[in-house]
């Protein structure tokens, strides 16, 4: 069924997601001399939320559902490297850096959102294991 909290917890990935796109550590990424940082940022981003809103639709077959949301979750990894990268490059977490570190933050709240996804999606498959069981 789609209105399965996995759901919830997948739409809230992309909507972070989103979200950082407007934060200033996207705009340092794209800044960057070297533009393959601020194309990876991006495209990893964008690549994880449609990964993300794909396998909210893939509820009938839970094993490959898990295995798109898997997939998401290893470029949103690729994404959050990206963010820690120029968040480092500009000089790590000090009193001026806290919208960029907010944006990286996004990120990794993201990727929590895609673990707790996997995870009530396993659980789903475990209970109708069950009940097949018990038939």
């Amino acid at each position: 069924m789609i209105q399965r909290l996995q759901t919830l917890f997948l739409i809230l990935a992309t909507l972070l997601n989103v979200s950082v796109y407007f934060t200033p550590i996207y705009e340092k990424a794209m800044d960057d001399p070297q533009a393959w940082i601020g194309i990876g940022l991006a495209s990893s981003l964008l690549i994880a939320m449609a990964l993300n809103i794909t396998s909210i639709f893939l509820y009938n077959n839970r094993k490959n559902q898990v295995v798109w949301v898997k997939r998401a979750a290893l470029l949103q990894v690729v994404g959050f490297g990206f963010c820690v990268g120029v968040l480092l490059s500009l000089g790590g977490i000090g009193t001026y850096l806290w919208d960029e570190a907010l944006g990286t933050g996004l990120v990794f709240a993201g990727l929590i959102f895609q673990i707790l996804a996997m995870r009530f999606i396993r659980k789903d498959e475990e209970l109708v294991r069950s009940m097949n069981r018990i038939r």
